[in-house]
């Protein structure tokens, strides 16, 4: 609704403030405010323009995103401040709502607290509830949660004083994301208070954050098809109520959906564009540091560790602690991860700590990444300290069990495994039930987990390859990965076996080189009889023990045969040719240097989806050919 052209001023002010505190439409306040701005200034009414430049800053804070209307409101302000009575009521409303909006800015909040203790002392209850409100905004790092439950809990009282409807709603709306931030498990039973008076009569602002709220909601439990609905739904709410937000929070709900789904490589174009919107708060550092992780996922490692310096500046401690410094800390943790950046990660861990036990939350309720818990064991595990990496682990999957978070804690789970599996080893029992669970509850939420970057706890120079049944570990540079079994691992297991010397591409084809035989490969099978024989005996083995295993129900020990089963078949039918005699590669140096080529490439993009750095410089390293050769120096 847009306000008529030439009524009375006063009239016009009413109208925006029954929008802006009835209503919570913050776009149509802002219209009727600016309409009442002008004409009282025509009519030359100093109160009215002092109501209509308070009007103007709205509920939120910093609700004029760009430059231009920022200033705009600001000199209104200012203005109709030098023409009222300095002692006067509507004179210590600006100064809270002018000294908040510029702690905010500034990642501070001591002037706000002077000033709320101002209007305290003055007896004005709407300027009380005013700056209580505004003073959360200051305080939303994790390090003020106590204060901030002071603080909406006195401004739900002086909602009865005030006799605002708004100030109750946000009262309770406030309570409500303290609760949530604090991990309290009774934080749901404020949110349905919360939306039952929201039934009684819908109040825009407030209504669009319980919206939001639904939407992490539905990410923790776990249903992505209806969270992303949601999530634009509300966006078209928060549109609807002209927040400046609306944005930015629909970007971190798809954030987190497409993280958990392990597709958030397709959100690098859309990051792109938000770190660069205007709509941005000025201390919200969250898009900037999930661009950061999302190119490192997509293998831009020089983009990544642009942006993760860019965060990190002088000291990374001191990025503002806004609503969304737990969810940005995540993502550089995570981005760090993926680049191997121990730098980072120590320093990440350091300033978490004390923030374990809470969830990371973004903005008010916005996206949950679950607990802080996990960041700091990821960070470990890019430490290498192991020991420390699985402890904290643990605890993640626990602390998101509590919290409702499944996808949080089939992903904690899952590098729970993978740490143990790089501590003790990848047939340690309790690394591969983790890993077994996660991935049953990654199948049931429909989530794609993450392969293993880690660390070594004593890291070494040269490059190791090992053999573990289906897997190989590959070690280098103090960094540890797991690599499924290939052909091209088995080529490149024998080239890093023997730095600096050439080996003919066909004698790794047929298997037959060794350190005494340097010719070229006569017409040798890749298996002997005897091999095959021992293949064949142990398929039959195999069979026997799956099918007693299915006849007991225990199908998990009959998966793992199965999938045994599987690669023997696999290896037994690349090593044989018709009627199953054993295949070779007779009079052709070329086809053996094309096979074995492809295999060794297939092997190294293998690595690299592990871990690129890892990937990199195998690649760099490995020469292919008629002859092959790992040349590390």
């Amino acid at each position: 609704m847009f306000p008529p052209s030439c009524p009375d001023h006063k009239l016009t002010l009413v109208m925006g403030e029954r929008a802006l505190y009835v209503n919570g439409d913050l776009q149509t306040a802002r219209r009727w405010f600016d309409a009442a701005y002008r004409q009282a200034a025509l009519r030359g009414d100093p109160p009215a323009l002092a109501r209509a430049a308070l009007g103007l800053g709205g509920v939120w804070v910093h609700e004029h995103r760009t430059c231009a209307e920022a200033e705009m409101v600001r000199s209104r302000q200012r203005r109709a401040l030098s023409m009222i009575d300095p002692w006067s009521p509507l004179s210590l409303r600006l100064h809270i709502r002018m000294r908040g909006e510029q702690d905010y800015r500034a990642g501070r909040h001591d002037t706000i607290m002077r000033f709320l203790v101002q209007a305290r002392v003055s007896g004005d209850a709407t300027a009380v509830a005013e700056a209580l409100n505004l003073a959360h905004h200051c305080l939303l790092g994790p390090e003020h949660a106590a204060i901030r439950m002071e603080l909406s809990g006195e401004l739900i009282g002086q909602a009865a004083v005030t006799d605002r409807r708004a100030d109750l709603l946000m009262g309770l709306m406030w309570r409500t994301v303290n609760l949530l931030m604090a991990a309290d498990p009774h934080a749901e039973r404020c949110l349905e208070e919360l939306r039952g008076l929201l039934a009684q009569q819908p109040y825009l602002a407030v209504g669009y954050v319980v919206n939001a709220i639904e939407v992490m909601l539905s990410i923790r439990a776990g249903r992505f098809e209806a969270a992303e609905k949601l999530a634009g739904e509300c966006f078209e709410r928060g549109v609807a109520a002209g927040d400046v937000d609306a944005t930015g929070w629909y970007g971190g709900q798809l954030g987190a959906i497409r993280w958990y789904q392990g597709r958030a490589g397709e959100l690098l174009p859309h990051l792109s564009d938000l770190v660069s919107s205007p709509t941005l708060s000025a201390i919200d550092n969250f898009p900037l540091a999930g661009l950061a992780l999302v190119a490192a996922i997509t293998g831009e490692r020089r983009t990544a560790a642009g942006h993760l310096a860019r965060l990190r500046g002088r000291d990374l401690a001191d990025l503002p602690r806004s609503s969304t410094w737990l969810a940005t800390m995540y993502c550089v943790v995570e981005t760090a991860h993926l680049l191997q950046d121990a730098e980072t990660a120590a320093r990440a861990y350091t300033l978490l700590s004390p923030y374990a036990g809470l969830p990371v939350l973004a903005s008010l309720g916005v996206a949950c990444f679950g607990s802080v818990r996990h960041s700091l064991g990821m960070a470990a595990l890019t430490l290498g300290d192991l020991d420390l990496a699985v402890e904290h682990l643990r605890a993640a999957v626990h602390a998101n069990l509590a919290l409702g978070h499944w996808p949080a804690a089939a992903l904690s789970r899952c590098r729970l495994g993978q740490a143990l599996a790089l501590r003790d080893g990848p047939h340690d029992a309790a690394a591969r039930r983790e890993q077994a669970t996660a991935a049953a509850e990654a199948r049931e939420l429909g989530m794609t987990l993450p392969g293993v970057v880690g660390r070594a706890a004593k890291g070494h120079e040269t490059c190791r390859f090992r053999r573990h049944g289906r897997h190989w570990q590959v070690e280098l540079g103090g960094r540890l990965a797991l690599v499924e079994h290939s052909v091209g691992m088995a080529h490149l297991a024998v080239l890093i076996a023997n730095p600096g010397r050439e080996i003919l591409a066909a004698d790794l084809a047929a298997g037959t080189w060794t350190r005494a035989s340097e010719a070229v490969a006569a017409a040798q099978p890749m298996l002997d009889d005897q091999a095959m024989d021992t293949y064949r005996q142990r398929l039959a083995q195999l069979q026997a023990e799956i099918d007693e295993f299915e006849s007991m129900y225990d199908l998990e020990r009959a998966a793992a045969l199965r999938l045994e089963r599987e690669w023997l078949v696999s290896e037994l039918t690349a090593a044989t040719g018709i009627g199953g005699r054993a295949r070779s590669f007779t009079g052709s140096e070329e086809r053996a240097r094309i096979a074995v080529g492809k295999a060794i490439r297939r092997a190294l993009s293998r690595i690299s989806a592990v871990d690129p750095a890892m990937g990199e410089e195998l690649r760099a390293a490995v020469q292919t050919g008629l002859r092959c050769c790992y040349r590390p120096y």
